[in-house]
């Protein structure tokens, strides 16, 4: 565990800057790859919009006012970041779309390592709004508080709970259909 406040300091001060930059990289490279992964699937488009995070949060840190954590600021970047990727890439599929892409996209990435019941489990997830899959996975694989995802997402408690009811709803539909 870092002691943020020290580590904003450093960020501060131009003469500890980029070690204290270097120190954040590798304290939150993993769990900003992971949430980004979740959002994109695909290994090499993380790591791609991971740097892109890196690259914004390093532009302007000095503009961080301290108003929320250093970790809900990060994931807010990588959040946006992963948003913007997939808007460019138009990996957003609708319900009546067939979930042929998304398994297609996850049994020809060899860092993929799930089985079919996963494999099928993140074609259900990928059939999701960009938001409502944002707030499941926030929920369902982080364990994330409702109070928690509304100040990362500047959301109301109400319309999370709403997104991830119907998120719910949807996947259990998904896995309805396949019989």
């Amino acid at each position: 565990m870092i002691d943020e406040k020290a580590l904003i300091k450093q960020l501060g001060d131009p003469s500890t800057k980029e070690s204290a930059f270097t120190h954040l990289v590798r304290e939150y490279q993993e769990p900003l790859y992971w949430q980004i992964r979740k959002m994109v699937l695909i290994h090499d488009d993380a790591d791609d919009v991971l740097q892109n995070t890196f690259i914004k949060a390093w532009s302007a840190i000095d503009s961080f006012r301290g108003e929320s954590r250093l970790q809900t600021w990060l994931f807010r970047i990588a959040i946006n970041e992963s948003l913007n990727h997939l808007s460019k890439k138009k990996q957003v599929l609708s319900l009546d779309q067939d979930d042929g892409s998304i398994a297609g996209m996850l049994a020809s990435d060899s860092y993929f390592d799930g089985d079919e019941v996963q494999r099928q489990f993140q074609s259900a997830i990928g059939t999701l709004p960009e938001k409502q899959r944002l707030v499941f996975n926030l929920k369902y694989f982080d364990e994330m508080k409702y109070e928690d995802i509304s100040d990362l997402l500047g959301t109301s408690i109400g319309a999370l709970k709403a997104s991830y009811h119907h998120a719910v709803k949807k996947i259990s539909t998904f896995f309805e259909n396949l019989d």
